[in-house]
């Protein structure tokens, strides 16, 4: 479970985030939506730790960010937009630095279906300088998911990726949320996060517009119409944006 209370982000006197809350439990992916400079990366990057929160408080799993941050995220997975990997370590080789980071015993077997998942058999063994943008990116999924976080953070998961791997990743980001994990999932592609979310929050200039299940927050933004699209209640709710 995510339990966010009053998270405020402060770059200086520029406030990017300001008195956020909201929950998401398992089983619910909760899509982050809004304009450019909303503070959706900011908030993604609080929640999973890599930059501190000015106020508020964050809750992994049970643990808070500030108080545990080491069993905080040892329960999270967090994939950027853009990868990071190491130059000399092959696919493989990722895969079982991660596993001595986090302590995942026999992981082989794992590992293995995790290759296989994400289409990377054939590239087990070859540097990420051989491998393409989308390749990247699913290398970096696959180290991320081999502790098998109760909670998932992604930033623009698609980015990269053929049409294949795209309906692959929406596959295995609704099976992930079906076994459990409480996923937060920030993109561009409204119609990506109308296909797997099951909450979304609309941030603008750095404040909470709406949060909720899609229903609800269709039915704010809707005007009494019939089958509101995502995108047309995120026009209604930012005065019309752009992502």
């Amino acid at each position: 479970m995510i339990e966010v209370e009053g998270l405020t982000k402060r770059y200086g006197a520029f406030t990017a985030v300001r008195g956020l809350s909201f929950t998401v439990r398992p089983g619910e992916v909760l899509g982050l939506v809004g304009p450019n400079g909303a503070g959706k990366t900011s908030t993604l990057r609080c929640l999973a730790g890599i930059i501190p929160a000015s106020e508020g408080s964050v809750r992994i799993a049970g643990n808070d960010l500030a108080v545990d941050p080491v069993a905080a995220k040892r329960a999270l997975a967090f994939f950027p937009d853009e990868p990071r990997l190491f130059d000399y370590l092959t696919v493989r080789q990722h895969l079982a630095f991660v596993a001595r980071i986090y302590g995942v015993v026999h992981y082989e077997d794992l590992a293995r279906s995790l290759l296989a998942e994400l289409e990377l058999v054939e590239k087990a063994d070859v540097l990420p300088g051989e491998l393409s943008r989308g390749m990247k990116q699913k290398l970096v999924i696959a180290c991320g998911l081999l502790h098998s976080p109760s909670v998932i953070f992604f930033d623009e998961p698609l980015t990269g990726l053929d049409p294949l791997g795209i309906r692959r990743m929406k596959d295995s980001i609704v099976r992930r949320a079906r076994d459990g994990a409480a996923i937060v999932l920030s993109s561009h592609l409204l119609h990506l996060l109308e296909e797997v979310c099951t909450h979304v929050l609309i941030l603008k200039k750095g404040d909470k517009v709406a949060v909720g299940t899609l229903a609800e927050v269709s039915t704010q933004f809707s005007n009494g119409e019939p089958n509101v699209s995502l995108e047309e209640i995120f026009i209604r709710a930012t005065g019309g944006s752009e992502t």
